[in-house]
């Protein structure tokens, strides 16, 4: 019989997850500057913020669905992207050309990547109906490392030098691969004996109903993540003359919105119907803020607009992920996250290697626009799954007025 999960497993694990995305975030936040000022054109800088998006396409859903064979090393491979981390971050300590900063950032994609693992090992800490619960919990644990970047990786680099904030990746990837290798892994409640081939895990995953449709929202909505706060926020900040210390107003007044968002859908229980609601609301203000977002010129704007957006997307993120790890059969659990992972990781790369395409031949600003567009897009996208899920509720409910029409 295994061991019952106590609460400073839960801890522990948390902690791991910490260190796991500071060691991904520390410079994220300065990173665009930093490129800027090697110099590197805009559509160089969309090349190299979009590359950490490449790696997790290409490895999240392999990995799920090998990882739903091999159950017992998803802990191995989490430990693994500590250690890459610590690769990555000396990379970019060391290298300040092209070729090697690409490759630096491809491999901070490789530890994102080991991210799939790390969703369904905390998932298994709770019951099935608790999904939101995890995942918002997690939602937060992602938030706060990224948060806590950006309120210190400007003051770093005014008080000391570009290289610090990589620096202290290294550092936290190193204190998480050692709390990594003391995290409990919960044995498969059914440990099924029957061989499953890789084939049939495919076909299977791809019928997975509702998948589709949500994987791609979270693409978009990680694709307008990617351009803004983690893209080219800082850069029009920046050309409105607010400086590398000034940034830490609008970085709190996304991530003090974005984490009270994620905590809400923690603790909250909200029903799957509501869900898609509240998931469609938010769309709507982030595609109308996206829009207001260029004619924002101050400090206290570009502010006040990010923390709309914290809010909104703080909300998107886990109910989409709730909603995914709620919908597969067990066996299926870690070839649907890596799916879901993998596809939403296309949103990482394509968002910013667009938004450079758009500032360096429309000016920094239409960045913005075209993340409104791509909100609209994923507002389309849960608004029809609604009306979906709404007329399949109707046939259900009403047989024979479905076989009269």
């Amino acid at each position: 019989m295994s061991t019952p999960i106590k609460r400073s497993h839960h801890i522990l694990f948390l902690a791991s997850v910490f260190c796991f995305w500071l060691s991904t975030y520390s410079y994220v936040p300065i990173f665009s500057l930093y490129l800027e000022q090697i110099p590197f054109s805009y559509a160089i800088s969309g090349i190299i913020l979009g590359s950490y998006g490449i790696t997790q396409v290409l490895l999240r859903f392999p990995l799920g669905l090998l990882l739903d064979k091999l159950v017992h090393l998803r802990k191995h491979f989490y430990i693994a992207g500590f250690v890459v981390a610590i690769i990555s971050g000396l990379i970019l300590v060391f290298s300040s050309s092209f070729a090697w900063i690409l490759i630096g950032r491809l491999l901070a994609g490789v530890t994102a990547a080991m991210w799939v693992m790390a969703t369904i090992m905390y998932a298994d800490y709770f019951a099935p109906d608790k999904s939101g619960r995890a995942m918002g919990t997690l939602q937060f644990l992602t938030v706060m490392p990224q948060f806590l970047s950006m309120l210190t990786a400007g003051l770093l680099v005014e008080l000391f030098h570009f290289t610090i904030p990589f620096w202290v990746g290294v550092a936290t990837a190193c204190i998480g691969l050692v709390l990594a290798l003391c995290v409990k892994v919960v044995p498969p409640r059914d440990q099924a004996k029957k061989a499953v081939h890789i084939s049939s895990n495919i076909r299977a995953t791809f019928k997975v109903k509702r998948l589709l449709p949500l994987t791609f929202v979270s693409l978009f909505t990680h694709a307008v993540l990617f351009i803004s706060i983690f893209g080219f926020s800082p850069v029009y900040a920046n050309a409105q003359g607010i400086g590398e210390g000034q940034m830490i107003a609008i970085m709190a007044a996304f991530f003090i919105p974005h984490a009270a968002a994620s905590l809400g859908v923690a603790f909250f229980n909200v029903s799957r119907k509501n869900e898609l609601h509240l998931i469609t609301l938010s769309l709507l203000v982030t595609f109308i803020v996206f829009l207001l977002m260029p004619t924002a010129t101050s400090l206290f704007s570009i502010s006040m607009l990010h923390a709309v957006i914290g809010l909104t997307i703080g909300l998107v993120l886990p109910l989409l992920l709730s909603q995914v790890a709620s919908l597969p059969e067990p066996r299926l659990k870690t070839s649907v996250m890596g799916f879901y992972q993998s596809v939403y990781a296309i949103g990482i790369f394509i968002g910013p290697y667009l938004a450079g395409f758009a500032a360096q031949h429309f000016g920094i600003g239409h960045v913005f626009t075209l993340a409104a567009v791509i909100s609209f897009l994923a507002l389309i996208i849960t608004g029809w799954s609604i009306y979906k899920d709404n007329k399949q509720r109707f046939s259900k409910e009403h047989p024979t007025q479905q076989k009269t029409s």
